[in-house]
């Protein structure tokens, strides 16, 4: 959870181009990042792949006035409204966009291509139709700060009593580079997203940091089967918080304009 899904960079500024805060070109930048290059396949009215800022308008077109980000897992459907094909493959991805005011989703298919030692990243979303129907599990921005309030102080406890050290050079090294990327940009949710939204995510990755560090740094002093055993039941509940928190802060776009309707 150290960088964010790209589901969620292309829902937040897709939001951000919907809204006129941001052009065609800003938005595919922001999304693509450090990526070779992205293309959507499968879009009603395309024969094959086209790039982002076509697909984007081709999807404000279709009637799209929003998007929505579904973070599923193994057992928890997180943001997903169906059928069970758009939700097979979100699962296999582990992630996904759900459009609001039409019936599309995408989800990203993540390729190496080149040869080695010149590998690079392209990405292929393929557009299905989705059920429009309320996602699942999604919490209020509200319910989603407390719940991380209260897993970072449940997690931190637990880990302490195991003797998870934070520290040492993997940890330092995550830290560091979780404190790069705030610096780089703080408006990783895009233009028009609610303060509070920015707040909550911001708090999800402080989650997701611990998560890793916890994860990356080795055993500890866990040294026993049930002590290890122990982290992994510590650590579950609050991976689930911090993406329920991730989605809310995505969809506060979407959600805020729900309730102006």
């Amino acid at each position: 959870m150290l960088s964010e899904p790209r589901s969620g960079l292309l829902a937040a500024w897709g939001n951000a181009l919907l809204a006129g805060l941001v052009s065609p070109d800003e938005a595919a930048l922001a999304i693509v990042g450090e990526d070779a290059v992205h293309r959507v396949e499968g879009l009603p009215g395309e024969a094959g792949p086209v790039g982002l800022t076509l697909a984007l308008g081709r999807l404000r077109g279709l009637g799209v006035t929003g998007f929505r980000v579904a973070l599923p897992a193994p057992g928890h459907p997180l943001g997903l409204s169906g059928p069970p094909d758009f939700n097979a493959r979100a699962l296999e991805a582990e992630e996904a966009v759900v459009a609001f005011g039409a019936p599309y989703g995408l989800v990203p298919e993540v390729r190496e291509v080149g040869p080695a030692g010149d590998l690079h990243i392209e990405v292929v979303w393929r557009c299905l139709t989705v059920r429009e129907t309320p996602p699942a599990d999604v919490p209020s921005l509200g319910e989603a700060e407390r719940e991380l309030a209260e897993a970072l102080r449940d997690a931190t406890a637990v880990l302490s009593r195991l003797d998870v050290a934070g520290s040492g050079p993997v940890a330092d090294a995550a830290v560091d580079a979780y404190r790069a990327r705030a610096e780089r940009g703080r408006e990783v949710l895009a233009p028009g997203y609610p303060p509070r939204a920015v707040r909550v995510l911001e708090l999800a990755q402080r989650v997701g940091l611990l998560i890793s560090v916890a994860y990356e740094n080795g055993h500890g002093g866990a040294v026993s089967a049930s002590e290890i055993a122990a982290r992994g039941e510590a650590l579950r509940p609050v991976e689930r918080v911090a993406r329920r928190a991730q989605v809310a802060a995505y969809n506060a776009y979407v959600e805020e304009r729900e309730r102006e309707r």
